[in-house]
């Protein structure tokens, strides 16, 4: 299984691609909303170049993070563990 680019280089891509998307967003539930159909299509296209599982976790990561970023989930509580 080759791997064409470091999990690093996807999101860096990924940050690319939206900006470069046509048309304005509305608000964060919106650009969320884009990040994850350009990440579902990126797992679609490439997970075979990469170790099996890493590419979905590194992705569900990466939303994960972009919706603390974006304020649509609230940040964990660590008192609550």
């Amino acid at each position: 299984m080759p791997i064409r680019c470091s999990l690093a280089e996807v999101g860096a891509r990924l940050q690319e691609t939206i900006s470069t998307l046509p048309g304005s967003v509305t608000s964060p539930a919106e650009l969320y909303d884009r990040y994850e159909e350009i990440a579902i299509e990126v797992l679609d296209s490439e997970s075979d170049n990469y170790t099996p599982g890493a590419l979905q976790e590194y992705l569900e990561t990466y939303l994960y993070l972009k919706q603390l970023e974006l304020g649509l989930i609230p940040f964990p509580d660590p008192r609550e563990e």
